[in-house]
């Protein structure tokens, strides 16, 4: 692996576009490629061999166009699949959200009262509530599945009074009216498309609640792990170049990624990629 090879960033649809956009915004000398597995989302719905299966499926296609790291943007994919990866391609940076996202939490929670948002496979595992323990033991994390926030995102319906209330359906008990010293004060959110629901949030939550964003915290780590293993590219310059991959509707592809990223994406920048081949 060499530092002028690209970063291969892999998720289940475009939410993981979050993750890709903090790359570049702290990264912009890096290439990027960019693979959504957009004919087989959502992902938090399928049983664990299947996100695993889906994730090495996806990291065999971008190991062979010739990535010099992986970030899986995707939790469920992360809570699944991150052992089978590195496992799957040994001496290949594997890098998930959830550990970044967790540490962060851990850290910025006052009093230890974190809830993690996410699908509900990823709740499922359990992966979060052992990743914030790992960095603050005694902490207090509870999970909450909000599977309607990622078909909500995925429709651009990221404010309004339909999404508040949907918001208010799931977080009314851990943040407005929960019992007597149990209220949280960190919102971890354990899924790629949820921080295009920020600014709602965070209107309906006040600013007294922190919310940690893990695709920030991830591209911090990936930006470590590069500098550490002497793959970082060039600093200054141009931004680099970013590739879209999907299995699916390049159209839809290029439509959804305006919920999550700043610029414009063209149906025919996105290629197809195959999987399920070896």
């Amino acid at each position: 692996m060499t530092a002028d090879q690209p970063i291969g960033v892999f998720d289940s649809g475009v939410g993981g576009l979050t993750v890709l956009r903090a790359l570049r915004d702290r990264l912009p000398g890096e290439s990027l490629v960019y693979l959504g597995d957009t004919a087989r989302l959502p992902y938090g719905t399928k049983s664990a061999a299947a996100v695993s299966a889906y994730a090495l499926e996806a990291a065999r296609a971008l190991v062979e166009i010739g990535i010099k790291a992986l970030v899986v943007a995707d939790n469920t994919s992360s809570a699944h699949a991150l052992e089978a990866l590195r496992a799957a391609f040994p001496g290949l940076p594997v890098i998930g959200v959830v550990e970044p996202g967790a540490a962060a939490a851990g850290h910025a929670s006052p009093t230890g009262r974190i809830v993690v948002i996410a699908t509900e496979s990823t709740v499922e595992a359990g992966i979060y509530p052992k990743a914030v323990l790992n960095g603050r033991p005694g902490a207090r994390v509870v999970q909450q599945a909000c599977p309607l926030f990622v078909s909500l995102a995925e429709e651009g319906m990221v404010d309004g009074p339909i999404v508040e209330q949907v918001a208010r359906h799931y977080l009314a008990p851990l943040f407005l009216d929960p019992p007597a010293g149990e209220r949280g004060d960190c919102l971890l959110l354990g899924c790629t498309h949820f921080p295009a629901l920020v600014p709602m949030l965070r209107r309906l939550l006040g600013r007294e609640v922190v919310i940690v964003d893990s695709a920030s915290t991830t591209a911090r780590a990936v930006e470590d792990l590069l500098d550490n293993r002497g793959l970082a590219a060039a600093r200054g310059g141009a931004p680099a170049p970013i590739c879209y991959l999907a299995t699916d509707s390049p159209e839809r592809f290029a439509r959804v990624a305006r919920v999550f990223v700043p610029w414009t994406i063209a149906p025919a920048e996105v290629g197809i990629a195959e999987l399920g081949r070896e």
